[in-house]
């Protein structure tokens, strides 16, 4: 095993999370090549060379209903990663976002001297503001995604740099014939992408809505054809027991490729999350659905603090892409919210525009920054 000032010890939670820390460690091995990691992670960790203690899908949960039954897991590998590193300390930890998770391994490992970074902002601009004190606690440098982040945290005194974000790094002029040739659809007619979450309980609330809204659409313009690609095989379970059979709606289901059918897409429905932004920096007019447990929307309602939960609509000087949260996420609206869209080709056109600014700015080669952060708080022999 490497000695601590040749590790970096790195915690994910998610597939969002698992990518940015691929990503991290490539950028850092380039600067480092001896350069050893190990944590929790998801299958891009891994095959970027991290040694995965536990996999991600243990401390992975959405919204409170989700966390009861995993919390004795939860707790039990948060106090056996604390104990491991302050016994052999890394040079330095890298908590990628799950934030209840992170945060409180942070704040151990920093008060026995690790230097702990933390990548992607909590949305304590968001909602549940108070964590900020616990941030400040915390973390040695905040990286963030997005300029606005960097401007909160550097008003409330915490160290902060704005790497932008990887896709938009990866992500340049899309190709919209290109991707329907690759999933073998026609070049011509219109494409909706359906998106219901990469988590199980995400799919389990949005499978009936967005296939009901995708039946209705189809009555309406026939020659539509819809794309739906699952993130893993627990999504598309849940989605086959939920929706069940797609009968005949000319609909292609991919394990996977979620870029590529969102790059093929005239229109798309999707899961709040990751996937809005990622339509945005494909340039793809997009609506947003989303449905929590009937108690995390009340709390969340509660203790939030802006009005919007599209990550395009806080880039962007106005809101621009439609929200349909909780009971408004139902069929009706939804066939109505793309009905706007298909019936206002303006719109469509500003809408891009608008996009292709969030795109420039957030391209700023975001592995190579937050490496560069990671390397020079690192410990050194």
């Amino acid at each position: 095993m490497a000695k601590g000032n040749q590790r970096i010890a790195i915690v994910a939670g998610e597939p969002s999370g698992d990518r940015l820390g691929a990503g991290l460690i490539r950028a850092l091995r380039r600067r480092h090549p001896d350069l050893e990691f190990s944590g929790i992670g998801g299958p891009d960790m891994d095959a970027a060379g991290c040694r995965l203690l536990y996999p991600m899908e243990r401390i992975g949960v959405i919204g409170l209903d989700g966390l009861w039954g995993k919390l004795r897991d939860i707790l039990a590998i948060r106090r056996d990663l604390a104990r491991r590193w302050r016994r052999n300390p890394p040079a330095a930890f890298v908590g990628v976002d799950v934030p209840d998770f992170n945060l409180g391994l942070e704040a151990k490992l920093r008060s026995g001297g690790i230097p702990c970074v933390h990548y992607v902002s909590p949305t304590v601009w968001a909602w549940r503001g108070y964590r900020i004190r616990r941030i400040r606690r915390a973390v040695d440098h905040m990286l963030a995604l997005f300029p606005f982040e960097a401007e909160y945290y550097r008003r409330c005194g915490i160290p902060v740099t704005c790497v932008g974000h990887p896709m938009a790094d990866e992500i340049r002029a899309p190709d919209p014939a290109s991707a329907r040739r690759a999933l073998g659809l026609p070049d011509g007619g219109l494409v909706l992408a359906l998106l219901p979450g990469s988590r199980r309980s995400e799919v389990c609330r949005l499978a009936e809505p967005i296939l009901l809204a995708a039946r209705r659409l189809a009555r309406q313009h026939p020659e539509a054809r819809f794309v739906l690609p699952f993130a893993g095989p627990e999504a598309r379970e849940a989605f086959e027991r939920e929706a069940g059979d797609t009968g005949d709606l000319p609909i292609l289901l991919l394990d996977g490729r979620s870029r590529l059918a969102l790059e093929a897409a005239d229109v798309a429905v999707l899961a709040s999350g990751t996937a809005s932004l990622e339509a945005a920096l494909l340039q793809v007019p997009h609506v947003v659905v989303y449905r929590l447990s009937p108690f995390s929307y009340w709390l969340m309602r509660r203790m939030r603090l802006v009005d919007h939960f599209a990550m395009p609509n806080h880039l962007l000087p106005t809101p621009l892409v439609p929200e349909l949260i909780q009971h408004d996420a139902n069929p009706r609206n939804i066939v109505e919210s793309v009905c706007a869209y298909l019936q206002n080709p303006d719109r469509m056109r500003d809408i891009k525009a608008a996009f292709a600014d969030i795109q420039t700015a957030l391209h700023r080669d975001a592995d190579r920054m937050a490496a560069e952060v990671v390397s020079g708080l690192m410990k050194r022999p």
